[in-house]
């Protein structure tokens, strides 16, 4: 029902009767509208108090649900920062994880993922890997985690990765990324759409990112103009595209024009298969609800689905593929698992201001 919703948020022509799911999903908009209005203006006139870092605070967040690119957003931003030796740490709410997070968890010191992604959860495994060098830490509560890190490992830096509704804690940069191809969906609040708060708030914004997952950035380019002159905000593009897929197990890379099958458990996800047309035959497609967590029966029917296709080559994303590696690490597979690794590109110094 998940999933069916949110595709709803960015269809374009309705049947009459999503049309009235919509509209009775508007009703409880309107009350969701209200309490993030009020919640927003209590911090805004500091009833609800903030915490403020000593270290320099970075939010990376978005105004719509799941499946912008925040975290390999995140993810090159914080290389930025290590590139310029600066000691830099992550902050992620760890959804989906089955560690408490009402108290601070160190998922990486720097030198990789100490959980598995079935306890700390996909986007902070991810990160903790793919990021080397950055300390990653998962609480609910973004001030504890900065109060922890703090006094650690004393970094210079604290990226808040999904921070923009954490108004907790202060920040000194906030930057709100905005997918180029689904934009605002259909322009409703949660549950109706997929804003999670109403647009006006994007004047909390310092800078906006424009999110192009596609080859061609001209569309792209013209909806940073529109966004710039619409919210007056400075407005960058981010380019996503793909680098290459790779077996989950053995690293060996997936040659082009292979047949294949997708699954993803990812917010907007059209893009990534979008992706794989490009470069491989896509042949059948599976999806389940983002931040799915699988399990073993799930394995069982995404290769049953692959052979009923004569395909022997599946491929996902790289947060589905860190959950897969507890599972399948004890399988014999009649077939192999691939992630398709993303590339992201912008002026990082523009963009972070340093």
């Amino acid at each position: 029902m998940k999933l069916f919703i949110s595709k709803l948020h960015y269809k374009k022509d309705l049947t009459i009767q999503e049309k009235i799911i919509i509209n009775l999903l508007r009703i409880v908009s309107f009350f969701y509208t209200i309490i993030t209005a009020i919640r927003n203006k209590l911090y805004d006139k500091k009833i609800l108090p903030n915490y403020t870092s000593k270290s320099y605070v970075i939010s990376i967040g978005n105004i719509t649900t799941g499946g912008v690119g925040k975290t390999p957003v995140t993810s090159e931003v914080a290389k930025y920062f290590l590139s310029l030796n600066k000691k830099t740490a992550i902050l992620s709410r760890g959804y989906g994880a089955k560690l408490k997070n009402n108290k601070p968890n160190l998922i990486s010191d720097g030198s990789g993922a100490q959980f598995k992604a079935s306890m700390a959860g996909d986007e902070p495994v991810w990160l903790a890997d793919n990021v080397k060098g950055a300390y990653v830490v998962t609480c609910a509560s973004r001030v504890k985690a900065e109060k922890f890190v703090k006094e650690k490992y004393n970094p210079d830096v604290i990226i808040m990765d999904d921070g923009f509704q954490h108004r907790k804690m202060n920040r000194d940069l906030d930057i709100v990324l905005v997918d180029a191809k689904n934009k605002f969906g259909n322009g409703y609040v949660l549950p109706a759409g997929p804003l999670r708060e109403d647009l006006s708030n994007l004047k909390r914004a310092d800078k906006i990112v424009v999110v192009n997952k596609n080859y061609d950035s001209k569309g792209a380019l013209k909806y940073c103009d529109y966004i710039k002159k619409r919210f007056k905000k400075p407005t960058y593009l981010c380019k996503i595209i793909p680098d290459y897929a790779y077996n989950i197990i053995s690293g060996e890379e997936l040659p082009k024009e292979t047949r294949i099958m997708a699954f993803s458990a990812i917010g907007q996800s059209e893009g990534f298969y979008e992706f794989l047309k490009n470069d491989y035959k896509l042949v059948a497609v599976l999806e389940f609800e983002d931040h799915h967590t699988y399990e073993p029966d799930d394995i069982s029917k995404i290769i049953h689905y692959a052979q009923e296709e004569n395909i022997d080559c599946i491929v996902t994303t790289e947060k589905d593929a860190v959950k897969l590696i507890d599972i399948i690490d004890d399988i014999e597979l009649p077939v192999k698992f691939y992630a398709l690794k993303l590339k992201a590109f912008m002026d990082m110094k523009d963009v972070c201001g340093i």
